[in-house]
């Protein structure tokens, strides 16, 4: 809802950096711009919001460069132009400190923020969110996503009673080495503060798996709560079908933001389908990625920063929400 009580929608882009850049050397957005020039781009699609991925270890000055007080500053500033333009934005905890050396083979191992963990770890990330929130509380413009893609219950090998008390509640969580944060951990560390901002929350599945969201959700005595759900076309749940028995029956109990949806082949048909889908049922959705990277691997938007849509996926995106309208 907006100030007034207005429903209000989530519609736009994820822009990817801030999560990897300062851990690999790229400065804090791989050299990409964010500035005045860099929104106007994204308006001429009729961006309204922009979901801006973290380091942890980045934020809390214990790993990369810039980091501390200066990669604060940065994601303030960008922050602070993103709502000066009247677009809200998402922040992300994206990479985060933890050794998961029970992981499979493919999955990167450093203990460090490099890579993308199956839980928060309760070492840094409530410390994280505490300073996220004690940063932006007052702007209620600024919507706070907990973790990106959970999924405990891959360390549990698919046990999904494990992975959602392990998701909510953390502690020793099977599979994994480190101590977890729940959900309901960086609910209370961003709450402490005072800090009154929406909250994202998501499932199992890296997020993609939502049956028993609502069973587990933390408790927060604002009840200002959003569920996360991430949807490609790789994905287990994949389908109007399974969308309508899975996530259907969510979205009329609590708002959904799609955070994440994109397409590996480059066109635009799954996401078509997917944002009509939502349309009809007043989900949030913000695609990956407007970064110029090159679209043969899927889900990049763009051909340069001026915003030149990629063929397909982008041109299919960018014409779709020049159709849409927030307060709708």
């Amino acid at each position: 809802m907006t100030a007034d009580g207005t429903p209000y929608r989530l519609l736009g882009v994820n822009r990817s950096s801030g999560e990897y850049a300062c851990v690999q050397g790229k400065g804090q957005w791989d050299n990409g711009p964010v500035d005045q020039a860099s929104i106007d781009a994204m308006k001429t699609w009729n961006i309204h919001a922009v979901r801006i991925p973290l380091n942890e270890q980045c934020w809390l000055g214990l790993n990369g460069s810039p980091s501390g007080a200066t990669y604060q500053q940065g994601v303030k500033d960008y922050v602070n132009l993103l709502v000066a333009n009247g677009i809200n934005p998402i922040l992300d905890l994206h990479w985060n400190w933890g050794a998961y050396t029970n992981g499979p083979d493919w999955h990167c191992k450093d203990e460090h923020a490099t890579c993308q963990k199956p839980m928060p770890d309760a070492q840094y990330a409530p410390q994280f969110w505490a300073g996220v929130a004690n940063a932006f509380k007052g702007n209620d413009a600024v919507v706070f996503d907990l973790f990106n893609e959970p999924y405990p219950d891959l360390s549990a090998e698919w046990n999904k009673t494990l992975g959602w008390q392990c998701l909510r509640d953390g502690g020793t969580c099977t599979g994994i080495p480190y101590e977890v944060a729940g959900m309901q951990d960086l609910v209370d560390a961003v709450r402490a503060t005072g800090a009154t901002n929406v909250l994202m929350v998501g499932g199992l599945e890296w997020t993609n798996d939502m049956r028993q969201w609502l069973e587990y959700k933390p408790k927060d005595p604002l009840n200002n709560i959003a569920a996360s759900w991430h949807a490609y076309s790789f994905n287990a749940c994949a389908t109007v079908s399974c969308w309508d028995t899975q996530i259907a029956p969510l979205a009329q109990q609590v708002p959904i933001v799609l955070g994440e949806f994109g397409a590996d082949n480059c066109g635009f048909d799954y996401m078509q389908t997917l944002v009509d889908w939502a349309d009809a049922r007043g989900v949030s959705y913000l695609a990956w990625t407007w970064n110029p990277w090159g679209c043969s691997g899927g889900h990049v938007l763009i051909l340069d920063w001026s915003g030149t849509p990629e063929p397909g996926i982008g041109e299919g995106y960018k014409a779709h929400l020049l159709t849409q309208n927030p307060y709708s």
